[in-house]
């Protein structure tokens, strides 16, 4: 990413009679012309790719990334609807089949490759070289509107520290007094917490629908630029500077978790909560709904298909043990779902307990758990000023790992496509990054206004839940089954010195693409258009959804229809073509892809 080791082809003078120029038809760029050449050199010939400066940051990083607010939110409600403590059986089944196998292909790649998503599919199968645009596309789109969660935790963060909490009370200007009640209320109420009035009302300044934008909420404006300067700060010298960043971002969380895990398991009604979450349906198991849940749980909490684990690998040596390195990642990620179901049930069943409702009533998932029920649970304990500041700072801590792995597919897209043609413009690498940041900023706006919470759903229902399935699937489909196990174990046996024993070769071959299919199938059979509690969203709102999620969708067809163009001979012909890797699977050194990319019309010959 251009910061790491001496540039091996600018040590000393180089005069133009130094330069030998070769043309190789077969390395070049898709889109390139390899008898096109500039005629002058760059200031400064690029750097080799950096690494990690110890293994350990790179096992942090990808921890980070799979560990996020999805483990906090999203887990446990599911596991508690899903038959409880009888839930774990299929999701560590998933785990097993499809997660960890999907995991070890996707660092494989990166690893043994060195280059982002993009460039390394578009080498593995150029016919669905699309699909590593699209993993680029769909992250940048994330992008733009994750970061307003961290928007939002900077923003309760800072109202941490008021004497009295804000949402704890009715007695603002921004309560609907008649309406508003100083404790969760449940399902069966017209009353709002003062929580619920907190986040609605002050937060969001919510207005009746997607059609009313309602005006930028400055306050959020400010908060927003904050969190993005964060980003750029943690990620602009690439893995020098998050390396350094994970080690406090990646275990941070944990040390909340287990304070209040310690904290909740002593409060009244507690226990209740636990056994609401771990007590097992046997019954959910024959629902084969509740096993595609599962499947799609582990397939999202890790992260595949959105190419942030091929960007993360790809910084590795060589030779690094990616096998070591899968376990820890998939086995980390799942017990820190597992940890947080105790932590956010434990306090549920304490809040069931205080206001004397049923837990149906209290448990829920997404932003309404962390935004609105846990304050309320702060407001009840002593020093709530400190767990809630706590709290916050973990969710911010949370969200910036999965940001920081987001947003670095974006800037290594562009290193890896353009190199010292973009350095050229930007002239530092820390330039490009800032453009990065502040395009997604930008695009980030809309999400900031008084009706940006539709937006919200809007975009995180077709990006996250429509588009991904879609590019897994193709991911899966080049790599599994067109580009072939012999060759992915090939990879592995060059780099770790022997092949993937029998039950990766035979998921990778059958069960994990089968499952993604199977993921795939029941997501469409059971679409839904986007909606925000009671709200449901007018035709025109679902129209904009599609086409946001066709923006990555559709650069796997464009793809292969380019790269079908631009072979020779006939139409078989040119799909045949399309379909032989380019990769070299004979490699022995340490960056056998990277250096076909760098200056791959040039070789330069230093003489003193």
């Amino acid at each position: 990413m251009g910061l790491g080791a001496e540039n091996t082809i600018s040590r000393g003078k180089v005069s133009a009679a130094s330069i030998e120029v070769y043309l190789d038809q077969t390395d070049a760029l898709p889109g390139t012309d390899p008898r096109r050449l500039d005629n002058t050199m760059p200031e400064k010939a690029e750097e080799e790719r950096p690494t990690w400066g110890r293994n350990l940051e790179f096992i942090l990083a990808s921890v980070g990334y799979a560990v996020g607010l999805g483990n906090v939110w999203r887990f446990p409600y599911l596991c508690y609807r899903s038959g409880g403590g009888a839930f774990l059986i299929p999701y560590f089944t998933m785990l097993l089949l499809c997660g960890i196998p999907l995991l070890f292909m996707e660092f494989a790649i990166g690893q043994y490759t060195r280059l982002g998503p993009v460039h390394a599919l578009a080498k593995i199968c150029p016919l669905l070289k699309g699909v590593g645009v699209a993993t680029t596309v769909i992250s940048f789109l994330m992008c733009t509107y994750y970061n307003v969660i961290i928007t939002w935790a900077l923003y309760y963060f800072l109202n941490s520290f008021w004497t009295t909490l804000p949402w704890q009370s009715c007695n603002n200007s921004w309560n609907a007094v008649e309406n508003c009640s100083s404790g969760l209320t449940g399902n069966a109420s017209n009353l709002q917490s003062a929580s619920q009035q907190f986040f609605d009302r002050k937060l969001l300044e919510k207005t009746d629908g997607i059609e009313e934008a309602g005006g930028v909420r400055w306050e959020l404006f400010g908060l927003l630029l904050v969190a993005w300067a964060i980003v750029y700060l943690c990620i602009f010298k690439g893995v020098k500077s998050t390396g350094k960043v994970v080690y406090f971002t990646a275990l941070f969380p944990y040390f909340v978790l287990f304070a209040l895990l310690i904290n909740n398991v002593q409060l009244p009604g507690a226990v209740n909560g636990i056994i609401y979450f771990l007590t097992p349906v046997w019954g959910k198991l024959l629902e084969v709904q509740v096993w595609v849940n599962a499947a799609a749980q582990v397939f999202n909490s890790i992260g595949i298909g959105f190419g942030s684990m091929i960007s993360l690998a790809s910084y590795n040596k060589f030779n690094n043990n990616i096998l070591r390195d899968t376990l820890i990642v998939a086995l980390a990620n799942s017990a820190t779902s597992i940890l947080a179901g105790f932590v956010i049930f434990s306090a549920i069943g304490y809040m069931a307990h205080v206001h004397n409702l049923p837990v149906d009533d209290i448990a829920t998932d997404g932003p309404g758990l962390v935004f609105v029920v846990y304050p309320e649970v702060f407001s009840t304990m002593p020093v709530p000023q400190l767990w809630a500041a706590l709290f916050f700072l973990m969710l911010l801590c949370l969200g910036l790992d999965s940001q920081f792995s987001m947003a670095e597919v974006a800037v290594t897209y562009v290193v890896d496509e353009f190199g010292v043609k973009v350095l050229r413009i930007f002239k530092r690498r820390e330039l490009l990054v800032l453009a990065v940041c502040s395009a997604c900023f930008l695009f980030g706006i809309p999400h900031i206004t008084r009706g940006g919470i539709y937006v919200f759903q809007l975009m995180d229902h077709y990006t996250a839940v429509v588009s991904l399935m879609f590019l897994a699937f193709f991911e899966v489909l080049a790599v599994c089954w067109i580009f072939g196990v012999s060759r992915i174990s090939k990879m592995i046996r060059t780099m770790l010195g022997k092949e993937p024993n029998l039950f990766f070769r035979l998921n990778w071959m059958v069960a994990t693409p089968l499952l993604v299919l199977v993921i795939l199938v029941s997501s469409i059979a059971q679409y839904s258009p986007a909606h925000y509690g009671k709200y449901v969203f007018p035709a025109w709102a679902n129209v904009v959804g599609w086409g946001i999620s066709l923006l990555s969708i559709v650069c796997i067809p464009l793809g292969a229809l380019q790269e079908i163009w631009r072979n020779e001979g006939t139409l078989l012909q040119r799909i045949k073509h399309a379909l032989k890797p380019t990769i070299d699977l004979d490699a022995e050194d340490d960056h056998p892809e990277e250096k076909k990319l760098k200056f791959p019309l040039i070789t330069i010959n230093s003489h003193d």
